[in-house]
């Protein structure tokens, strides 16, 4: 188990991180959200080893992790980081990059697990291919295969699928989620992309000015957004009086209502249409199945 116990830190006298505490559990997914510069990747380097901690602590099961005041090489075995510098072998192929992390004394074990990597990131193609010739997601799918060679007890993400194009980035998480708990492999996953969260994450823990603002399921976070700042990382959302926060796809249009809008624009999302209405001098939002008129009025009803 990974024990972040009140960590607080900073590069400065201001405090990038401030009383910073939660457990991880083995073959547990742990992600974190935040906005850029809240100490998402500070965080992840301080669990790695990087910084020298002044105030809190961090534990891996028994071991305390500490910083290059007490590490000539930062890092611990049992711990892999991927960060979105790859730091790959340039000039030796996907297979050599992988390869190079397995023991040469048994070949044909080094063989099947380069082979079986190379499949977790969906690289079969690319397998002879140096990597400087790859693209920059084909890159980062080199390094988490990489990361995964030694078999870490915990492996820590930042933004793991950025670089990555979209028509992969599913079928790819699926993939690598699945092998870490296949393998019981902890992982915190450091990200600004639900699709990072949902469906894949044990736990959520939410950063917003230094602090954890929400830790708790993704389901129980996303049913129960405390702020707005929340409620912005699943989507487009609503404040509307008494209701509190309101998701655009809680709100339905009907023939008759009290709460009425009149239509502003529409944009077009592929299985549904964005709504924007203008409601009490404010915008609002609505997931509908059909594009709507301009300036036409519409009723609606929230749905819990």
């Amino acid at each position: 188990m990974l024990e972040v116990n009140n960590v607080s830190f900073g590069y400065t006298k201001t405090k990038v991180l401030k009383a910073i505490d939660f457990k991880v559990k083995a073959g547990e997914n742990l992600a974190i959200i935040g906005e850029s510069g809240s100490g998402k990747s500070t965080l992840l380097k301080l669990i790695y080893g990087e910084y020298d901690l002044k105030q809190g602590s961090i534990f891996w099961k028994d071991e305390e992790i500490r910083g290059p005041k007490y590490n000539l090489v930062i890092g611990y075995d049992f711990m892999k980081y991927v960060t979105q510098e790859f730091d790959l072998m340039p000039v030796t192929s996907v297979e050599e990059n992988i390869g190079k992390h397995l023991s040469r004394f048994y070949p044909e074990e080094k063989e099947r697990r380069t082979k079986e990597l190379i499949k977790v990131v969906e690289l079969e193609a690319f397998a002879k291919t140096k990597v400087k010739l790859l693209s920059g997601g084909q890159k980062q799918r080199v390094a988490i295969a990489r990361s995964l060679a030694k078999q870490p007890e915990i492996l820590l993400l930042d933004e793991p699928f950025s670089h990555i194009d979209n028509f992969k980035k599913q079928s790819l998480r699926r993939s690598v989620f699945k092998y870490l708990k296949e393998n019981n492999i902890s992982c915190i996953v450091a990200t600004h992309d639900k699709n990072d969260v949902l469906g894949f994450a044990d736990q959520l823990l939410v950063i917003h000015q230094s602090k954890i603002i929400a830790k708790d399921t993704p389901q129980e976070i996303y049913k129960n957004p405390k702020l707005p700042i929340i409620a912005s990382f699943f989507g487009e959302f609503n404040f509307i009086v008494p209701f509190g926060i309101v998701y655009a796809t809680q709100i339905k249009i009907v023939k008759k209502s009290d709460l009425k809008a009149t239509v502003k624009t529409s944009y077009f999302n592929g299985n549904s249409w964005l709504i924007e209405a203008e409601y009490k001098s404010e915008s609002l939002f609505i997931e509908h199945d059909t594009n709507l008129e301009k300036k036409s009025d519409i009723y609606f009803e929230v749905s819990s």
